[in-house]
């Protein structure tokens, strides 16, 4: 019998050319709806945040594929597949149940809102000296991703875990590596391969030099108590939180920026005190979710969706940028960037069990760092036309590759 066009997998572009767009065709196939990722490998894909939230809750959806993804269980997974970290990976985020628990106790503690508000000295110094070199700028013009949203979250995570400085730019290079969803199997091969690389010298670099950071909590969780976390988990800990740790907050330092200089109706609003910063942040969140697609999640036994079946031991992708903009839940003007918009729900954090433990960090970021960058430099415009920013190659991360701007007075 011949397949209608919604049973038949849409085809995710490796690239993310054009992540909206294509989360507007996802919407457009209904709440859940099979996609065929790189390699050919299909999943389906929930666009409807409310149908996406009750699963991301459901003791039933699981992220760790040795149990219960059946293809990788079966080897019917290359073992060349270029997204395979995502899955492989041995750490709470692709843990289940009582491993989960497990490894999300050990590093929750640093990320407490109580700690996470101790760090707000550290965030103000690092943004002033980031404002102040973009002052320097040559031309007053400068590259706001570059220069501003990439180094104040990765300069933040690399001081919680102690990273030396002469370690970051090759560890930097690899965690782009990760999230470019372009790169063909042998580059992402060999991007992980430095990567665990890069990451096991320094755990052996920490363990002859003991300091009082989160590689020295996780360490001394591994090496006084085995049985807290293996060897392998570890290092997956630290590829996790070094890059997850940054990456959300540098696409939304990015995405905010670039909303407000193209929206200077809404800017207004900001400018003039009538919203405030916090606004921004959250329809920002919705509106550009910094993680488009999360790839993966497993049926641990079949689960109805809306009657949509997934079958057990079947893939699911977790699809933000597509729910943020879900408009059984924010009406016909979802796809457009409204402050003043009364409901801003949004999931860009995840929900359930495996919600981000850096999402207070990210806020404080955004929250010192945005209305800094615009008190600094209130008459900033962006150097090329909106229509010239181009994404990073990714399905994944939601971002530009440059975000050029004039900073102005």
């Amino acid at each position: 019998m011949e397949r209608t066009s919604m049973e038949i997998p849409l085809v995710i572009d490796p690239a993310g050319s054009d992540v909206q767009g294509e989360a507007a065709k996802l919407r457009s196939r209904g709440p859940v709806t099979p996609v065929e990722l790189p390699g050919g490998v299909v999943a389906w894909a929930v666009t409807g945040q409310e149908q996406l939230k009750r699963l991301l809750a459901d003791p039933r959806v699981s992220k760790n594929p040795n149990l219960h993804w059946t293809k990788w269980i079966n080897g019917e997974i290359a073992e060349d597949w270029p997204l395979s970290l995502w899955v492989s990976v041995r750490n709470m985020f692709t843990a289940y149940g009582d491993d989960h628990r497990r490894l999300r106790t050990i590093i929750s503690r640093a990320f407490t809102p109580r700690r996470t508000e101790a760090l707000r000295p550290d965030v103000e110094e690092i943004t002033r000296s980031l404002l102040d070199g973009l002052a320097a700028s040559p031309g007053g013009r400068a590259d706001l991703r570059e220069a501003f949203a990439y180094p104040l979250p990765i300069e933040v995570i690399c001081r919680l875990f102690g990273v030396p400085d002469e370690t970051r730019p090759a560890l930097r290079r690899c965690v782009d590596g990760v999230f470019n969803t372009a790169l063909t199997a042998e580059e992402a091969f060999a991007n992980q391969t430095e990567m665990y690389g890069i990451l096991q010298e320094f755990v052996a670099f920490r363990r002859r030099e003991p300091a009082d950071d989160l590689a020295g909590v996780l360490i001394s969780s591994r090496d006084e108590d085995g049985s807290r976390l293996s060897e392998q988990e570890l290092v997956d800990t630290l590829i996790l939180m070094i890059s997850a740790g940054h990456e959300t907050t540098v696409n939304l330092l990015d995405q905010a920026i670039t909303a407000l200089l193209t929206h200077p109706e809404q800017y207004a609003l900001v400018r003039s005190g009538e919203v405030p910063w916090t606004e921004v942040i959250e329809e920002s969140l919705r509106w550009q979710a910094p993680v488009a697609n999360l790839p993966l999640r497993y049926a641990v036994e079949d689960i109805d969706v809306d009657g949509v079946t997934i079958g057990k031991g079947e893939a699911i992708l977790a699809a933000y940028a597509a729910a943020g903009r879900d408009l059984a839940l924010h009406g016909d003007d979802a796809d457009l960037f409204d402050l003043r918009r009364a409901n801003k729900e949004h999931i860009s954090f995840g929900h359930g069990v495996h919600y981000c433990v850096g999402s207070h960090l990210a806020r404080l970021e955004a929250e010192i760092a945005l209305p800094a960058l615009f008190a600094r430099f209130p008459d900033m415009a962006l150097a090329v036309d909106p229509a010239d920013l181009r994404p990073v190659e990714s399905f994944i991360s939601n971002g530009h590759r440059t975000l050029p701007v004039v900073l102005g007075s």
